[in-house]
């Protein structure tokens, strides 16, 4: 490395396991240990929910160690509302995959609370790192629904976002990306902000090669920032789109203060875009990938399966395995047979009543009983392993016998090395991590393939910063 580089130092906020970590690194097996390029001077991870062990932070300490602030104190498990911003190391990259609960598809978007909602005001935090340390780029990670936040008054959350950082003198691209139409294990959208400092060396070159000046007309400015959408950009680069009419791309002016865009802001961002100078320049794009495909079956173990993943038959099927629905308008079904996997995935008509009395019939439509091997694996969220209807179910592939993801195979649909999350450190013990965990701890992560993309591209960005 030249003396006068940029040094590949890292802040990761809301952790988890370790995913951006294992991304921007390549650490793809725990057995073969590396020297990490990217150096990660502190980390946070703090689950309130978690109250006798901290099963996240716990396993990143024992993956990686821990980090110490700039008073020489371990603040790693604090809930980072109360963490003194200016005491974290510095650092040259923010990342993180910030609490997605208030946006997420978990829950339906019109009872989502957005940034007003319990764990959408730490970005209220992420807002403070940014004003405490002015990194000169940040990589972030939420559900493709932050878009859509609030349901009255959509894109607002967003916008709010988008201001903080124009506030704090940053250009910001964004892309939804699908983890399988990049070839991929998970058919997981995901929505990534990558925010750079203006006047970093990578902002001038962006300028420079779509020849943006910031007192050209709109119009102008839209040819320019088309350009960074299909071709120049962060993603563009990472993630190949096909090409779009500039004249498709949205544009919009943020106003001033956060009081005037809280109170009545909206805008229909698209899954692709950028802010600068604080315009919004967006349009929707669609993947081009042309590469081989991971599916389910690709990451599914041959061998042995532990007994505890098999599911006995009489829980599996009420009726006869050709059908996939139950229809109970008429009658209600016996309690045992509301507690089989064929019920809880199949298609319903239910009769409901309102609060107000108002009667009316709740539908859902089926949803694949057996997950297919030659499919990416569906969203894995944090119900997986529970008793609910996106819980992934498999036919093993040598017995044939029907049995629910091992913990390893989850780790692999997120592309995680095999074992990542089996051990913590607690209180200076190595202990297992309880399965049901495991489990959560990969519906809660990331996609590391996808950041494992994005750091060649953010490792050449870097080598050009002095």
């Amino acid at each position: 490395m030249r003396c006068c580089e940029v040094k590949k130092t890292v802040c990761e906020l809301f952790a988890g396991v370790g995913g951006f970590r294992c991304g921007l690194n390549g650490i793809d097996s725990i057995e073969n240990k590396k020297e990490e390029k990217w150096d990660t001077v502190w980390f946070s991870q703090w689950e309130p929910a978690e109250k006798n062990t901290q099963y996240a932070h716990d396993c990143y300490v024992y993956r990686f160690g821990t980090s110490l602030d700039m008073d020489g104190n371990d603040t790693t498990n604090y809930n980072i509302e109360e963490v003194d911003k200016k005491k974290i190391p510095d650092f040259n990259l923010l990342v993180g995959g910030f609490p997605c609960q208030d946006y997420s598809v978990a829950s339906s978007l019109a009872t989502s609370k957005g940034l007003d909602g319990k764990k959408g005001i730490l970005w209220w935090s992420i807002r403070e790192v940014l004003e405490a340390k002015q990194p000169p780029f940040v990589l972030l990670e939420n559900v493709d629904r932050l878009l859509k936040s609030p349901a009255k008054q959509r894109g607002r959350d967003f916008g709010i976002i988008l201001a903080c950082f124009r506030d704090e003198g940053y250009t910001v691209e964004w892309r939804v990306i699908n983890a399988a139409e990049y070839g991929y294990q998970q058919r997981r959208r995901r929505t990534f902000i990558f925010a750079y400092k203006n006047g970093t060396n990578y902002e001038k070159n962006i300028s420079e090669k779509i020849t943006y000046k910031s007192e050209l007309e709109i119009e102008d400015k839209r040819v320019a920032m088309t350009k960074v959408l299909l071709k120049d950009g962060f993603f563009a680069e990472t993630f190949a789109v096909h090409p779009v009419d500039a004249k498709k791309l949205q544009i919009e002016v943020l106003p001033e203060g956060l009081g005037e865009l809280s109170d009545s802001f909206s805008f229909g961002f698209e899954n692709t875009g950028i802010m600068k100078d604080g315009v919004i320049y967006t349009v929707k794009t669609t993947p081009e990938y042309n590469g081989k495909q991971i599916t389910l079956g690709d990451i599914m173990e041959t061998g042995d399966v532990e007994e505890q993943y098999f599911i006995p038959e009489e829980k599996l099927y009420y009726t006869n395995p050709e059908v996939s629905h139950s229809d109970e308008t008429l009658e209600r079904l016996p309690k045992e047979k509301r507690q089989t996997w064929q019920y809880i995935k199949g298609a319903k008509k239910l009769p409901r009543k309102a609060g107000n009395g108002h009667e009316y019939i709740f539908s859902e439509g089926p949803i694949a009983m057996i997950d297919a091997y030659d499919k990416p694996a569906r969203t894995m969220l944090t119900s997986e392993g529970n008793f609910s209807r996106t819980t992934h179910i498999v036919k093993d592939k040598k017995s044939g016998r029907i049995r629910f993801l091992t913990a390893t195979e989850a780790e692999r649909i997120q592309g995680f090395p095999t074992n990542h999350t089996k051990y913590c450190l607690v209180n200076g013990e190595t202990v297992e991590m309880p399965l049901n965990k495991r489990r959560f701890m990969m519906g809660n992560a990331l996609v590391v393939n996808l950041v494992a993309d994005m750091e060649k591209t953010l490792d050449k960005i870097f080598d050009e910063e002095r």
